[in-house]
């Protein structure tokens, strides 16, 4: 080992031990501290001097500390305590924050609650089968039902009736209401919800009223709404180019029919 080294590794012990021996006075203290504090709470029944000048001395710092720890309190609280004559309620507040979020939270489950109760209503449908020629129908869904569930629905009520419903699976069908056609993945509830509008009268209506044509402007909207149709899609492309189906296309949620059009059963 050169001597560098040695010298190095000599520091070092050195410094070490110097800490060992400060760690230890530390305790030393801090165990003669805890004893002088036992025999002022056990107080016993015959005091020297020499123990009334430690009791009066540990009095006198706590004293002195309390005296010091009191502006440096006071200091804290000027600083960082809020001062009630200013307006604070644009400033990061935790609780507050918490609560609104939770309150938020309770508003979003009973919100969340409500819709699934409606869309577990039952809900009426009157639709016609159309095979160029009308045969209306009526038959009960749940308003959270999908267009897909509302066939399968229709082709099981029909079945015994039409062949080319019989052999035909669901999304072979098409259900058009007011000259949309409505995707198998849209719901009756996304219709009610949104209050849905079609070419010539409102998705969100699915009884029957008196046609529209035979009472008043065709363009202005009211209740009155069309039985909607349930096709066999193969029957609706050999016909897309004769009226009815000529005026059919796909519904886009994102389209807004601003008045309504005239359209045929």
């Amino acid at each position: 080992m050169c001597d560098s080294q040695r010298v190095n590794l000599q520091s070092k012990l050195e410094e070490e031990e110097k800490e060992k021996q400060q760690k230890l006075a530390l305790e030393e203290e801090q165990r003669h501290v805890q004893k002088r504090k036992k025999r002022r709470v056990k107080g016993p029944s015959r005091l020297s001097f020499s123990d009334e000048i430690d009791g009066d001395t540990d009095e006198e710092s706590e004293a002195v500390e309390k005296q010091k720890g009191e502006p440096l309190k006071q200091q804290k609280l000027g600083k960082f305590g809020k001062d009630p004559n200013v307006e604070t309620s644009f400033l990061p507040d935790r609780e507050r924050e918490a609560e609104e979020q939770a309150e938020r939270e309770r508003l979003r489950n009973q919100w969340l609650q409500e819709q699934a109760r409606i869309k577990n209503e039952p809900l009426e449908i009157t639709y016609s089968y159309w095979d160029g020629a009308g045969h209306r129908r009526v038959i009960q869904v749940r308003k959270g039902d999908t267009i897909a569930e509302f066939l399968r629905a229709v082709q099981q009520q029909l079945a015994s009736e039409f062949r080319e419903i019989r052999t035909a699976s669901v999304e072979n069908l098409l259900y058009v209401k007011e000259d949309l056609i409505i995707p198998h993945q849209h719901s009756f509830y996304d219709l009610i919800i949104n209050k849905a509008r079609g070419k010539s009268g409102p998705l969100f209506h699915f009884d029957v009223h008196e046609d529209i044509r035979t009472i008043a402007d065709a363009t202005i909207e009211k209740d009155e709404s069309h039985a909607g149709k349930v096709v066999e899609r193969h029957w609706y492309e050999k016909n897309k180019h004769i009226f009815p189906a000529s005026r059919w296309e796909i519904y886009d949620p994102t389209k807004k029919w601003e008045r309504y059009t005239i359209h045929g059963d």
